[in-house]
């Protein structure tokens, strides 16, 4: 039997990437600083690094499947610039509730089935309360909202759902490595 491994679940737009309205083009894609380093800690660190992101863009016609492997190529193509990679990228592409579009759970607990992924010790990590939604609900070990896309009410937040806040990736990864000293274990 196959042992089930770690993970970290990653919010695209906002958390990885500067968050444009409407990403379409991969010109637009920029990764936020820092972002290239955390990702290869993690995975040194023993972490299986999944981006979920919901993707309503292809949903509401403004760009095609194709257009966002174009798009998700030229992230990978800049993580590995940066000496980092991930072990899979779910997206949701619709616009109304679905189970994976997030707050829903779907594409992790996919992501968890598909990648043998032991969800109560991974993290999700996003700059919105629906990817701490999402996190907890898959039943993650914990959720950092980070502060580089979204804005948030942090004092509401504090009051409704446990979890962590971070300025940036490279400060939740820190959370996450500190809190799990042997994630091979």
């Amino acid at each position: 039997m196959t042992q089930l491994r770690p993970a970290v679940f990653l919010d695209r737009d906002g958390t990885l990437n500067v968050d444009r309205a409407y990403l379409t083009r991969p010109e637009q894609m920029q990764l936020l600083p820092g972002v290239g380093a955390a990702v290869a800690r993690l995975r040194s660190a023993g972490f299986v690094c999944v981006v979920v992101t919901n993707q309503s863009v292809v949903g509401r016609g403004m760009m095609s499947e194709a257009d966002l492997q174009i798009v998700h190529a030229e992230m990978t193509r800049q993580l590995e610039a940066s000496g980092a990679s991930l072990d899979g990228i779910y997206h949701s592409p619709h616009v109304a509730d679905h189970p994976d579009r997030k707050p829903a759970p779907g594409m992790l607990l996919r992501a968890a089935a598909e990648l043998q992924l032991d969800l109560a010790s991974s993290w999700m990590i996003g700059d919105t309360p629906r990817d701490m939604l999402a996190g907890q609900d898959a039943g993650c070990r914990g959720c950092i909202l980070v502060r580089t896309g979204h804005p948030f009410d942090e004092a509401q937040l504090a009051l409704s759902v446990p979890l962590h806040i971070a300025d940036d990736l490279t400060a939740a990864v820190t959370i996450i490595l500190q809190a799990t000293p042997n994630p091979h274990s």
